[in-house]
């Protein structure tokens, strides 16, 4: 092997090695994007192989039971019936967490829409290809649509989101609203050297 052909060999291998490691840092950015694509789809063949759900449903289950008992704890000297909700709902967690390790609870937590302990409480369902043309009346030629419903409230804006590295092997993506707004995360962990999936949410606040 001539000098030449030795020095393309090693940049080659120099190239390699540097797009390797390139795509294993940026392997969990690429796993959360079709991740949060395929969740808002409802797309849940794709979604399965993104999520961990019975490592999430376990996830679900303890931060919700943390935001609850803490909710009992600060209601406990005062509003009675916030008391008496924030119960049922310690109550109802089976049906919480069992809504929310769907692909809609997936979607609702990568868009900032975290379980809030609320009793009945479910995530949001996608709108229907006709809900855009809901609330309307037709209108005579010429003139403008009238609608029959009034304007629905202002949404809330999307939250504020950092994401990175807490260790080699565990990924957060942190949302938040606004500065009084209760901060919380979504875990990803990473399978084998180039899979990310999402295992866990962290619920710090009510």
């Amino acid at each position: 092997m001539t000098r030449t052909s030795k020095s393309v060999l090693t940049a080659l291998i120099v190239i390699a090695v540097i797009a390797a490691l390139g795509l294993l840092y940026a392997s969990p950015y690429i796993a959360l994007d079709r991740m949060k694509r395929a969740a808002d789809a409802r797309d849940a063949e794709t979604v399965n192989t993104y999520v961990d759900f019975p490592l999430l449903r376990q996830s679900l289950k303890e931060q919700v039971g943390q935001l609850l008992t803490r909710k009992i704890d600060v209601q406990k000297s005062g509003n009675p019936l916030a008391l008496l909700g924030a119960m049922i709902g310690a109550a109802l967690i089976g049906p919480l967490v069992d809504s929310y390790a769907t692909p809609d609870g997936v979607a609702a937590i990568l868009n900032g829409i975290p379980p809030r302990g609320d009793p009945g409480e479910k995530p949001p369902v996608p709108p229907s290809p006709d809900s855009a043309n809901e609330g309307t009346t037709p209108a005579s030629p010429g003139a403008p649509p009238i609608s029959s419903a009034p304007s629905e409230p202002k949404q809330k804006e999307p939250p504020a989101t950092t994401a990175g590295y807490r260790s080699f092997d565990t990924f957060v993506v942190n949302y938040q609203h606004g500065a009084g707004d209760a901060r919380y995360s979504a875990v990803l962990k990473r399978y084998g050297l180039f899979s990310w999936k999402l295992v866990g949410i962290e619920l710090n606040g009510g």
